[in-house]
């Protein structure tokens, strides 16, 4: 899906977040990244595949 160079994360690496933004619908809460991921406001995901990342709950805002 990435054309950029040097290209993006892909959506299964742990960094995927880092893909570019390429649609951004803020009405909704989400936004399209060019690996395929779905990020949505609340910091959920939504993989290529079909599986959900659910929200992060930890105090800090990060990944445990």
């Amino acid at each position: 899906m990435c054309q950029h160079q040097p290209p993006c994360p892909p959506a299964d690496a742990p960094n995927r977040e880092a893909a570019r933004l390429v649609a951004y619908h803020p009405e909704q809460g989400w936004g399209l990244l060019c690996n395929g991921v779905v990020c949505f406001d609340d910091a959920g995901e939504l993989l290529p595949d079909g599986r959900s990342i659910p929200a992060c709950t930890c105090p800090s805002g990060h990944a445990a």
